[in-house]
């Protein structure tokens, strides 16, 4: 297994070695994030939506029945949403906010590094191209007028296979990371649904008490 990963290190020098363990840092990232949003429910609120439901609906008791079902990490979030309900809404409304913001912080975690290593994998790639292409042409240039094309041709393959190793490390991460983003993004967007459905009842249900008293 460690054979041939030797032989590429050989063969691309340093270069291939910091992109190859830049590669297993990178998939350590992943398994972890995709470990994280797993234990952290991400994308399976149907618990919680049924809650929310029950809540806009005035179903208070079973709104805070369901919800106790729910096991993902906005759980906690909406909890304070449902016991809080004596708050000012448009305080409540920025409570609830900083705290998916916080929760978001926690799962958005490692997601710098995954774009910094598609960023700069190619780059390192280059790099090693750039070195390996000045040392053909330097040995190139010690055999003087007995120049072997196949001196030249190998000297160009060998730089050419950094760029490929800087790629074939940055393609799948920008791809993962893409994923990540995109999930997170979906996140957000229930989230602030979810504050709104908590909060809107409770702004009608104050313009109400203050039209009845006003009355």
């Amino acid at each position: 297994m460690f054979a041939p990963l030797h032989s590429i290190i050989e063969v691309g020098g340093p270069v291939v070695a910091i992109l190859l363990a830049v590669s297993i840092l990178a998939l350590t990232v992943t398994l972890y994030k995709i470990i994280q949003f797993r234990a952290a429910g991400v994308g399976r609120h149907h618990e919680l939506q049924r809650a929310l439901t029950l809540w806009d609906s005035g179903k208070r008791t079973f709104a805070v029945a369901e919800l106790g079902r729910s096991k993902t990490y906005l759980t906690p979030v909406m909890q304070t949403g449902f016991t809080a309900s004596d708050t000012v809404p448009t305080t409540l409304a920025a409570r609830l906010e900083a705290e998916t913001e916080a929760q978001f912080m926690q799962l958005e975690r490692g997601f710098r590094f995954l774009d910094n290593v598609a960023q700069i994998a190619p780059l390192l790639g280059l790099f090693g191209t750039v070195l390996g292409m000045i040392s053909a042409f330097q040995a190139l240039q010690d055999v003087g007028n007995q120049v072997d094309p196949s001196l030249l041709a190998g000297g160009i393959w060998v730089a050419l296979l950094t760029t490929a190793v800087g790629l074939a490390v940055a393609m799948p991460t920008s791809l993962v990371l893409s994923w990540f983003e995109q999930r997170m993004d979906a996140e957000r967007v229930f989230a602030g649904q979810a504050i709104q459905n908590i909060v809107a009842p409770l702004i009608s249900e104050m313009s109400e008490q203050a039209a009845a008293d006003a009355a």
